[in-house]
């Protein structure tokens, strides 16, 4: 996938955390997993140390799946 800069940003930005709020459509679960999975795979943060929140079951259920 190609990421726009913002999406980039909220992807591989490290030292603080972070909120990604867009319009509907825009990639939010999809940037949200990538950050999530950069932390994991790249960095070796644990997933018990990361709270990951979102708002629609859609998202939810992708996080879940993926």
């Amino acid at each position: 996938m190609k990421w726009s800069g913002n999406q980039l940003k909220a992807i591989e930005g490290r030292g603080s955390d972070i909120i990604v709020s867009a319009a509907a459509g825009s990639g939010k679960t999809a940037v949200l997993i990538q950050r999530l999975k950069s932390l994991v795979t790249d960095d070796g943060v644990s997933l018990d140390e990361v709270l990951v929140a979102t708002f629609t079951n859609a998202a939810a259920a992708e996080l879940k799946e993926r």
